[in-house]
């Protein structure tokens, strides 16, 4: 089975990490035999306010509604294997920790975790309160990762679409895809 892929873009600040996360995946497309989109839409509000434009439209992905629990990835038999949501934002990670599955990002996380599939959360927000930490805990126990949208600065990034695929690079090689990118010691 090839990978298949879904991505949630939720409401968080930081629509360049999903910009940059969509730019890279177009490129991988040797690598997915499916790859499905949800946004909300307080995403789509962040990312025109954030980067200008809804270039999100743009990209040559198939999209679902939020509330679309037809969607492939509302079920483990259509076996989807990756689940990323960038940003994540706190609310979300809070419903999934504590399994409310009423919508479709949040279906789709309790769908990967329950399949013992790899969930991706890149959690943007800062700084943390003791209920975000205890929702990361909770998740990293079901078996999902939690990857601070961080950025790293030893590839001495020039541009902000750089510094975020400091992240987005640690994101794509953390669900197992073969990408190139800075490498430590190298």
């Amino acid at each position: 089975m090839g990978n298949k892929i879904a991505i949630a873009i939720t409401g968080a600040s930081g629509s360049v990490y999903a910009k940059v996360l969509l730019d890279k995946l177009v490129l991988l497309k040797d690598q997915y035999e499916e790859l499905g989109i949800v946004m909300s839409n307080n995403a789509k509000e962040i990312w025109g306010t954030e980067l200008g434009n809804q270039d999100y439209t743009h990209y040559p992905f198939r999209y679902f509604d939020k509330y679309d629990f037809a969607a492939p990835f509302a079920s483990g038999s259509a076996r989807y294997n990756i689940l990323i949501v960038a940003p994540c934002s706190m609310g979300t990670l809070g419903r999934i920790a504590s399994g409310v599955s009423d919508d479709l990002v949040t279906r789709a996380a309790d769908v990967i975790l329950k399949e013992r599939r790899k969930l991706i959360l890149m959690v943007r927000d800062t700084p943390y309160n003791l209920i975000h930490i205890k929702n990361m805990e909770t998740v990293t126990l079901a078996g999902g990762i939690i990857c601070p949208a961080t950025p790293s600065f030893y590839s001495n990034p020039k541009t902000i679409e750089e510094v975020a695929a400091t992240v987005v690079d640690r994101v794509l090689d953390l669900a197992g895809l073969n990408i190139t990118s800075f490498r430590w010691g190298k």
